[in-house]
């Protein structure tokens, strides 16, 4: 059983997204992102009410811009996705879950240390350039949901 609901083609734009924001992180650092975008699909609280696919997710506009830089600057995302990535992107929406972006719904590369919260969201890890935080306490229940 799939954690969301999703086609062919929601695989393929998933995968796209983890390489091109993760590629340089390895199978590992994609498989978070997209962990991500999933927790955003099933929060349905804060910045991610009413998504409903992860297309919706994917290019979800906040304060004027794509949420994700790959969407809003092109480069990695707009290639076919390869198989690697479609298998990577078919264990996330089935069962993939690990921390440090288990429960997370932000990430970002800070080029630096990452800083203990991210728009007053706790820092819950970081893997590789990668920081992961997670909603704060009794904010949002749905990304705790499996």
């Amino acid at each position: 059983m799939a954690r969301v609901k999703y086609t062919d083609n929601d695989l393929a734009l998933l995968a796209r997204m983890m390489r091109a924001e993760a590629e340089g992180e390895g199978k590992l650092g994609m498989l978070m992102v997209g962990n991500v975008i999933i927790n955003r699909l099933k929060a349905n609280c804060l910045d991610f009410k009413d998504l409903r696919s992860i297309r919706d997710v994917i290019f979800q506009i906040q304060g004027g811009n794509y949420s994700f830089e790959a969407v809003q600057k092109g480069n990695v995302f707009y290639n076919r996705a390869r198989d690697v990535e479609k298998r990577l992107a078919e264990q996330v929406v089935k069962y993939w879950r690990e921390h440090p972006s288990k429960y997370a719904l932000w990430y970002f590369n800070p080029y630096g240390p990452c800083p203990p919260t991210w728009y007053d969201q706790p820092f819950a890890g970081q893997f590789k350039q990668h920081c992961y935080y997670e909603p704060q306490a009794n904010t949002c229940e749905g990304a705790y949901r499996w």
